[in-house]
């Protein structure tokens, strides 16, 4: 992998001969503007904002930049956005607004976070967070290009590579005991702050947040915990001792710290994330995005305690006019007073919680689900939880940059599911929140013997 901050490959040709439009004379070559379309840093880190300008055009030209990958399956995701140059012929997409396209005013990032699939309900995924990065091209045309072809001469080009691993991470297979995942490591001795993470419903190991906190001087543990290697095939109950087992691997290393972990859980990972802070020691600090504060749909186990799901309502699942399915009204309340016993006992955790919530998250009604474990703290005089609330933010809050997922398919139902939100302002949310993040795990783990 070649170090963040290595030059790309060189782009194509980028210059391109426009008429001066003075007359019937044809300028020499020497007279001609040259395009540019440079992107800095041409290859950074995922989380890493790239400054884009373009020069060399005719004082107020209309242009379309277009922005275009394909996934590690050859899905095609793309952008474009409508801009004018100023006086001096020249774009600076941290200044110059947009008049259309995907997107409206200024928005330095926005031709990435707008991503879209060229198929409907795909996700952007990265599987290989270690050996490749996305290749992002950047292309700019010659006035409003709205035709999905574009046949038009490109004027000029950038190809971008955005790495979800540093210089000198390492990744770790993990297969002790029952534990399967996988351990990203920092460079140097450390010892580093340790956090386990973990995502939802889909299955399977997804590393791309993992390994990119640990570019951030984390030790993370992406963990597993059904449809892997020789896990369950489905998720039929939440076993914490499994849990508790990763959170002890995970502290036995000798680069990670000690006493405690930190935990980053998504959807169904919040809710067990939620209930490691209640049970388990090893926690310290946990980060909750759009889950529940309850047990849903499988039963949780730990040791001879047992806590039942909550009932659900298939009969009030609701199809969107895109065709996804929304969940977020189908399951049951667990404010009811029949459901008490599912609670999650959070006011038995004795670390610090962070509440992400997305506000258009249409999967979970979590902002409701983290006022109530608010509430719950409050009610027992705790003050160890905050929530950060995001308007126009939809279900799957992800790492800043990356384009918002407002459907997907899952294998546990027949349609897509509908997950929310605006581009915009999830982006913003994203943004914001990974900040946060990294502030909160540096508050609450890192020591000051760590080598950050």
């Amino acid at each position: 992998m070649p170090p963040v901050g290595a030059a790309s490959c060189p782009p194509p040709d980028c210059s391109m001969q426009l008429n001066s439009g003075a007359g019937n004379t044809t300028p020499s070559l020497s007279q001609l503007p040259m395009v540019q379309l440079t992107a800095t840093p041409a290859s950074a880190l995922a989380d890493e904002p790239v400054h884009i300008r373009v020069t060399g055009l005719h004082p107020l030209q209309m242009v379309t930049l277009m922005a275009s990958l394909k996934d590690e399956k050859g899905n095609v995701f793309w952008s474009r956005a409508f801009y004018k140059a100023n006086e001096v012929g020249e774009l600076d997409l941290m200044q110059t607004p947009a008049f259309g396209g995907d997107y409206v005013g200024v928005h330095p990032m926005g031709l990435f976070w707008s991503l879209k699939p060229k198929k409907a309900f795909q996700r952007l995924l990265k599987k290989d967070v270690m050996n490749s990065p996305f290749w992002i091209t950047l292309n700019l045309y010659d006035s409003v290009c709205f035709e999905d072809v574009i046949t038009d001469q490109v004027m000029a080009s950038q190809v971008v590579q955005r790495w979800f691993s540093g210089p000198g991470l390492q990744r770790v297979q993990i297969r002790e005991g029952r534990v399967r995942g996988a351990l990203f490591l920092p460079p140097g001795e450390g010892p580093f702050p340790g956090v386990i993470d973990l995502f939802g419903g889909r299955g399977g190991l997804v590393e791309f947040r993992a390994s990119l906190l640990a570019a951030r001087g984390f030790a993370v543990l992406a963990l597993a915990y059904f449809g892997y290697e020789d896990l369950p095939s489905d998720l039929l109950e939440i076993d914490l001792e499994y849990f508790e087992e990763a959170a002890n691997l995970l502290l036995a290393h000798p680069k990670v710290q000690t006493p405690g972990i930190g935990v980053i859980s998504v959807s169904k990972g919040a809710e067990i994330g939620l209930a490691m802070a209640c049970f388990l020691k090893q926690v310290v600090a946990t980060i909750w995005i759009n889950g529940t504060n309850a047990i849903f749909e499988f039963p949780l186990r730990y040791k001879d305690m047992v806590i039942t799901p909550i009932p659900t309502f298939v009969e009030r699942i609701q199809l969107d006019i895109s065709g996804a399915m929304r969940l977020r009204h189908y399951k049951g309340d667990p404010w009811d007073e029949l459901n008490q016993q599912s609670v999650l006992p959070i006011e038995k955790a004795l670390g610090s919680i962070l509440f992400i919530v997305g506000e258009n998250d249409e999967c979970l009604n979590s902002r409701e689900y983290a006022q109530q474990a608010l509430h719950q703290l409050r009610s027992h005089g705790k003050n160890n939880g905050r929530m950060l609330l995001y308007p126009g933010a939809g279900h799957l809050i992800e790492p800043p940059y990356l384009p918002l997922c407002y459907a997907s398919p899952n294998k546990n139902f027949s349609w897509p599911l509908l997950w929310g939100g605006d581009p915009a302002a999830h982006a913003a949310a994203q943004e914001h929140s990974w900040g946060e993040i990294l502030k909160f795990f540096r508050q609450h783990l890192t020591q000051t013997r760590s080598k950050l």
